[in-house]
């Protein structure tokens, strides 16, 4: 063969790889829509089967989480066990728009911000072995957690009181849906798209006794729901996580503004939350990067990863659709308001770091306590004052 030929073959095969992997990209970016119209149908097939299995006794049926401290756990176990709040969020969505009071799904929004915080807690667990390893990556880890829990802290109390978060997000969801006609037989684009799937699984399900049909239509849609935000998250990773790398490593360490934009875009990009954070606790353990650069990047991934309960709310139409709308917007304007109030007063600003930093050092000694807080603050606690209130009340 000629050298002439030789480079012609070469050049054909490298086209033929090319237009292969372009095809490859093709595919995954459909399956990627196709996985996102399942999470909307999903999120739809849920408010439908919340509605059908309580009728009009929702706010009874939530009765134990009517204190929001109850409330709060419950999403923070629920996401502790899932392992993903955009998921839990998107139930959270679903079941307000199926009839579940707002007020009472404000402090589970808050919990499932805490229980994301599990993942990259247990990521750190990964450097046990090599002490001043553990101790930085432990510290990055657990950052997320003490600046979600101050977050609770200073915002529960003032939205018991005052319902700021939900007042606003009521205002904003106004200003959204304007003064359309909210009715039921009001034309949705969306209602249109997913009413195939939706109005499928509803004509099958509606086979069994009502209840027993609500609770199936909950079932298949939690599902659909949790293996969406599964696959669309591999996807993703494929698809974006090489980009989201470069911009982290390029954003942190060039102040809070840049780590903070960065840390959303990223998670938007992933959407996971739980993805970025983890990305920097091996980075922090190493020693590339100090508590203090990846910071400002774990509050970004916070509001980047309100976007799937967002996404969710476009699911939903007739007269909840407005609830559903604000309660995905308290979600964004609660870590909005943390982010400000936390990181704009100087004495609060460094009390997740001081925190994190001391635990990392504790739990470098005793290996033990890192176990203890993971079980304690995310399934125990939790769990243990949900049992206490079903009992009591």
């Amino acid at each position: 063969m000629t050298e002439a030929t030789k480079g012609m073959a070469d050049q054909a095969t490298d086209y033929h790889d090319e237009s292969a992997q372009q095809g490859g990209r093709t595919r995954r970016w459909l399956t990627l829509l196709l996985l996102i119209y399942c999470l909307i149908c999903a999120v739809s097939v849920i408010g439908d089967g919340f509605s059908t299995a309580t009728g009009d006794h929702a706010e009874q049926l939530f009765n134990f989480a009517t204190n929001p401290f109850v409330g709060l756990m419950v999403g923070i176990m629920a996401t502790s066990l899932i392992q993903s709040s955009s998921t839990v969020t998107s139930i959270i969505v679903a079941m307000v728009a199926g009839g579940l009071p707002v007020a009472i799904a404000v402090p589970m929004v808050m919990g499932a911000n805490i229980g994301t915080t599990m993942t990259n807690t247990l990521v750190s667990l990964g450097h046990v072995r090599n002490k001043d390893e553990f101790r930085r990556a432990f510290a990055a880890a657990t950052v997320h957690d003490f600046f979600n829990f101050l977050a609770v802290v200073i915002l529960l109390p003032l939205e018991i009181l005052f319902s700021p978060l939900e007042r606003l997000a009521e205002q904003a969801a106004v200003i959204f849906y304007g003064d359309a006609n909210l009715s039921i037989d009001n034309a949705n684009l969306i209602d249109m798209a997913t009413d195939p799937v939706t109005g499928t699984v509803e004509h099958l399900a509606s086979m069994l006794p009502t209840v027993l049909s609500g609770i199936v239509m909950i079932a298949v849609g939690i599902a659909a729901i949790f293996l969406s935000i599964r696959y669309i998250g591999k996807l993703l990773k494929g698809l974006m996580v090489g980009r989201a790398k470069r911009i982290m490593n390029n954003a942190i360490g060039r102040g809070p503004v840049s780590g903070v934009t960065s840390g959303a875009l990223v998670t938007l990009l992933v959407q996971s939350s739980s993805t970025t954070t983890s990305l920097m606790v091996p980075l922090a353990g190493s020693g590339t990067f100090t508590l203090r650069q990846i910071y400002p990047f774990t509050i970004g991934s916070n509001i980047g990863t309100t976007f799937t309960a967002l996404l969710a709310a476009t699911a939903i139409g007739g007269a909840n659709a407005i609830l559903a709308l604000e309660i995905a917007l308290v979600h964004l304007f609660f870590n909005l308001f943390a982010m400000l109030i936390i990181g704009g007063l100087p004495f609060l600003r460094q009390l997740p770091v001081k925190g994190a930093l001391k635990l990392g050092e504790l739990a470098a000694e005793r290996k033990a306590l890192a176990a203890a807080w993971v079980l304690g603050a995310f399934i125990a606690l939790p769990a243990t004052l949900i049992a206490i209130t079903a009992v009591t009340g």
